[in-house]
């Protein structure tokens, strides 16, 4: 897998593996996060590509204590195959660069197999029911 950092040619792809990987929420504006985004911090949007087709994003966030990781995907097909694993471990390494000590993220309770899987990483469950892994 090829990771490089969005570019907003990529929207629509990026829009249809979120719904494919069920992230979307009626709440949230795909077009406006992604606008968001890319107004704040872009080097720190990734998109990876596997025959130049885009399987696996991450948006990373850095505000000069912690990072965060949202919208971490992998289209359903190429799940179980590294990918989810190699570009987490980029947007770390890249949070990492920037000085960050503890990458933080949030997920729903009811995620059994994301709350299993960011264990398998080393994240842990804190007392403020988000997880958090220090870099």
């Amino acid at each position: 897998m090829e990771i490089s950092i969005f570019d907003i040619n990529d929207q629509d792809e990026v829009i249809n593996l979120w719904r494919d990987c069920g992230l979307l929420r009626a709440q949230n504006d795909p077009y406006e996060d992604i606008k968001r985004k890319i107004n704040h911090s872009p080097e720190l949007f990734y998109v990876g590509r596997k025959n130049g087709k885009i399987i696996a994003t991450v948006m990373a966030g850095y505000e000069g204590r912690r990072g965060w990781i949202n919208l971490l995907a992998v289209e359903p097909s190429e799940q179980k195959s590294g990918y989810v694993r190699e570009i987490m471990n980029h947007a770390e390494q890249k949070l990492g660069e920037r000085g960050c000590i503890k990458v933080n993220l949030q997920i729903r309770q009811t995620n059994k197999q994301a709350i299993c899987f960011y264990q398998s990483l080393g994240y842990a469950e804190d007392l403020v029911l988000s997880m958090g892994k220090r870099l």
